[in-house]
């Protein structure tokens, strides 16, 4: 049995190893090669912590996958970071552990940020040029590193609950991005407005973005509602949106912004037009037109974490051979 540490796996894996591993997962799970059991989510609201367990094995494939992650959002107030979580790698034939990936929620984030980059690739105008960031963490800075390997943009807006912590992101990403003009907002209205692409990267319980501020042609990617009582979008949103598609179509009927719109009857079912697995198969096709409100409705599976445990094995392995 092998045993990784969050060091050794953030030097052997980027973001750009990382997103055609993803955009092939979801391509799998839309084919029907996914095994993947229910989401267990624990909620502690005492302490403001969530835990997510999830798991999935792809036909073929050597090893299937148990992840367990967190989010602890009070830990920055006592400088401990807000995410963790590892992997427990196991042999398919045997059920053997294999590897376990203390990763501390890195792998978690990185395949995140990939899906992102995907339902971008698909769903993106080809001309971008505003990008509003929702959120300022590590998922929202990850986001941003991952649309840039897609999509060019020449100017981001940003929001965040804490301006001072919109003004630190700001600075940060300038650097990263020297060419780009950030600008951080005092609310979520200004910097969507004028936006043609939409970010949300928060743990808000409460829908922050409305029907009414959006542009023609903009895309939204939605990726913080990962657990029932999550929320970024009002259901309008998704009833304004000419195309919605999810990760998981099933999972979102039970998670995230579709599951909020379709439980208060703003949309139907007929409402979905696909998967994103189904646009990189090549059996649906996304924006028709400049002018379309495109929806990414990202809820994470447990085959993205299938996918970037068996990449990170496989680059790992590789720079052993190479020594």
């Amino acid at each position: 049995m092998q045993t990784y540490f969050e060091p050794e796996i953030r030097n052997s894996i980027s973001l750009k190893d990382a997103i055609p591993a993803i955009e092939q997962s979801l391509a799998a799970y839309s084919s029907g090669l996914a095994i993947l059991p229910g989401v267990i989510n624990l909620d502690l609201p005492e302490f403001e912590g969530e835990v997510h367990v999830k798991a999935a094995y792809l036909a073929g494939h050597d090893h299937y996958v148990i992840k367990v992650a967190s989010g602890f959002y009070k830990n920055p107030l006592h400088g401990l970071p807000a995410g963790d979580g590892l992997m427990l790698v196991y042999k398919a034939m045997t059920g053997e552990l294999a590897a376990i990936l203390f990763d501390r929620g890195y792998l978690t984030d990185l395949r995140t940020a990939a899906a992102g980059a995907v339902a971008a690739k698909y769903l993106a105008r080809a001309d971008l040029r505003r990008v509003a960031v929702i959120g300022s963490g590590v998922q929202a800075r990850l986001q941003l590193l991952a649309l840039a390997e897609v999509r060019a943009f020449s100017e981001v807006s940003v929001w965040s609950r804490q301006p001072e912590n919109a003004g630190r992101y700001v600075k940060e990403m300038a650097e990263v991005f020297p060419e780009v003009k950030f600008h951080p907002f005092p609310s979520p209205e200004q910097a969507v407005r004028e936006a043609d692409l939409i970010i949300t990267a928060t743990a808000s319980r409460l829908p922050l973005i409305k029907a009414e501020w959006l542009e023609p042609g903009v895309q939204i990617t939605a990726m913080g509602s990962d657990g029932p009582e999550k929320q970024e979008l009002y259901p309008e949103v998704l009833a304004r949106a000419d195309f919605i598609f999810c990760d998981s179509v099933n999972q979102c009927r039970h998670l995230g912004e579709v599951h909020h719109a379709l439980q208060v009857g703003v949309i139907s079912e007929d409402k979905i037009s696909g998967e994103i697995g189904e646009l990189v198969l090549g059996r649906k096709v996304g924006r028709r037109s400049a002018e379309d409100i495109t929806v990414a409705d990202l809820t994470g599976l447990g085959i993205q974490d299938a996918a970037i445990a068996g990449l990170f094995l496989s680059l790992a392995g590789d720079k052993q051979e190479n020594k």
